[in-house]
């Protein structure tokens, strides 16, 4: 039975995640990993292009390219760190803008998934799911990573524990 929810399991995690791409790629006419480093950057905490690299798994020139996409389109600004050698980043208005749109996506997309679900299996599958993600050994990056397309103002409480601390 393990190996069929398994399996079941990775197809479910398949379709949510080709459905947050179409999505992102419809609202910005980009995939890759600009939609992560929006909602990234977005959580207000002026990341540096280091800290957006290891959270997004880039290369640093991949990640310097992505920032410069995104600071050439007007997303996303480059603002003193607090450390003076650091630069740290932020959203602009417009970078804002289509964060939230992002997110919105993103939730819209993975809905019809979960609205079949009479609202009693709704919240047994929170339930699971919370207490999978528990039950993860992670580091704060692990965490990172895995949340970097999350919407914080929806999931308040995050389950994913971290098991070893690291500075991200």
């Amino acid at each position: 039975m393990t190996d069929r929810v398994a399996n079941l399991l990775g197809v479910v995690g398949l379709a949510v995640a080709d459905r947050i791409e179409e999505a992102a790629r419809e609202i910005l006419d980009r995939a890759g990993e600009t939609p992560a480093a929006l909602v990234v950057i977005g959580y207000g905490q002026g990341p540096s292009n280091d800290q957006l690299r290891r959270i997004l798994g880039l290369s640093h020139p991949g990640a310097v390219r992505l920032v410069d996409r995104l600071v050439g389109d007007g997303l996303v600004e480059r603002r003193q760190g607090r450390d003076r050698r650091a630069i740290a980043l932020h959203l602009t208005d417009q970078g804002r803008a289509l964060r939230e749109t992002l997110l919105i996506g993103r939730l819209a997309a993975i809905k019809p998934l979960v609205t079949v679900l009479s609202e009693a299996d709704q919240t047994g599958l929170a339930i699971l799911l919370h207490r999978m993600l528990a039950s993860m050994e992670t580091t704060d990056l692990d965490r990172c990573t895995l949340c970097r397309l999350c919407d914080d103002r929806v999931c308040t409480d995050c389950p994913i524990p971290v098991d070893k601390p690291e500075i991200v």
